[in-house]
């Protein structure tokens, strides 16, 4: 539930949008990402990339918006969270420490999270993710570049991706603990008949 939290930032970014200046939108979610970070840092827990990222891409969305005073069109904004969020997940694949293996950690035994199954399920979910950001940046160059496209198009595309990959992530990772604990109940069962 805990990588959940971590998109807080982007619903604030984007309701805030609704109400203020892209800037001040930009800030108010680099602050709740850092309240992320610092969250993690006072448990004594490894710092989340996605957290982490989040804070860097809003940070400097702020810094530049406060000090350049650009004003940049909603679609643009959200082409640029899209392309935050996709750098991050490749990222994270790119130095083998998929994001979500992170928030698994959290929630599974130390036999568990050594298991490789758990480390490929990890590689997975992220790997989804990723598709996920690029389907969302898609859908928002779509809109900027075929402007006789209604906005609500892009925004239910977007909103259907995320919720899939939402639906996904649940479904995923509840397939992949029933398959363990079956792989497990099998081999407590083939150990007990062997050893009759």
């Amino acid at each position: 539930m805990a990588i959940f939290f971590t998109f807080a930032p982007f619903g604030a970014f984007s309701l805030l949008l609704m109400v203020t200046a892209s800037a001040v939108a930009a800030f108010a979610a680099a602050i709740l990402a850092a309240g992320l970070v610092i969250f993690d840092v006072i448990g004594k827990r490894p710092v989340k990339i996605l957290a982490a990222g989040t804070l860097l891409m809003f940070g400097g969305m702020s810094v530049y918006l406060f000090s350049s005073g650009d004003v940049w069109s909603d679609s643009t904004l959200r082409m640029a969270v899209d392309c935050g969020l996709l750098a991050i997940s490749l990222f994270s694949l790119a130095i083998r420490l998929p994001f979500t293996i992170q928030y698994a950690r959290e929630t599974v035994d130390a036999e568990t999270a050594a298991l490789p199954g758990f480390v490929q399920a990890n590689y997975v979910l992220t790997s989804m993710w990723a598709t996920a950001f690029v389907l969302m940046l898609a859908a928002n160059l779509t809109v900027i570049y075929m402007p006789t496209l209604p906005l609500w198009t892009a925004l239910v595309t977007v909103f259907g991706v995320r919720n899939a990959a939402i639906w996904f992530t649940h479904w995923y990772a509840q397939y992949r603990k029933d398959a363990g604990a079956q792989a497990k109940a099998a081999a407590t069962t083939g150990g007990f008949a062997s050893a009759q």
